[in-house]
């Protein structure tokens, strides 16, 4: 069990890097995608009590429905109706991006490392890369121009959030799941209006652009 954790774990480590180096938004949207899936498992892995129930299978199911098939298909909708396929331009270049990616994750590992977790069966790497998505995910939102770029960093910071909440075994993690979920379909399908109205009013969606 616990080298299954494992691989889970570096998986969104990978997707997280992955998200940082490319450009294409369509690749962005299926990263992100796997990336909710890997979450959608970790309870399924007896991470928030040790022991397979009915409530961590349920909390499962809605985590990959929503962040491995709902998200991405309003993010694709998205992209569709405002024709845009490519982050062109972004604050930060790309591999300057992976190399500040590198440096947060050893700062992450810095400062987990002074910081005590309870016994739990995720393995000590989790808490690490909890840390890394939520750098991970503000790094996007202020580095790309993009607005639904700037969708999935939020979605990718709120990833990071669950995964440290759930390394610190919280018994509310999963009705915390669920509030910390409501807030960003909310902010997922605010965000898909507005873009649509800046894309009607000035033929696209650069953040950049807009003053």
């Amino acid at each position: 069990m616990n080298s299954v954790i494992d691989s889970l774990i570096i998986l969104i480590l990978t997707t997280n890097l992955m998200l940082l180096a490319s450009s294409r938004l369509g690749a962005c949207i299926n990263i992100l995608a796997f990336q909710g899936i890997i979450i959608g498992l970790l309870p399924l892995m007896g991470v928030a009590g040790g022991s397979f129930d009915l409530e961590a299978c349920l909390i499962s199911c809605l985590i990959i429905a929503v962040k491995g098939f709902v998200f991405p298909g309003l993010l694709k909708y998205t992209i569709r109706t405002v024709n845009v396929r490519k982050e062109v331009e972004p604050y930060v270049g790309y591999t300057s991006s992976i190399l500040i990616g590198v440096i947060a994750l050893a700062l992450a590992s810095i400062l987990c490392r002074n910081i005590v977790f309870p016994v739990t069966p995720l393995t000590a790497m989790a808490p690490i890369i909890g840390v890394f998505s939520i750098f991970c995910g503000l790094f996007i939102i202020v580095s790309r121009i993009k607005a639904v770029t700037q969708v999935m960093g939020y979605i990718v910071f709120e990833n990071g959030i669950y995964l440290v909440g759930t390394a610190l075994a919280l018994k509310q993690a999963f009705i915390v799941e669920l509030g910390i979920m409501l807030d960003v379909i909310v902010v997922v399908f605010i965000m898909g209006i507005m873009m649509f109205h800046i894309n009607r009013e000035f033929d696209h969606i650069d953040t950049n652009n807009l003053k």
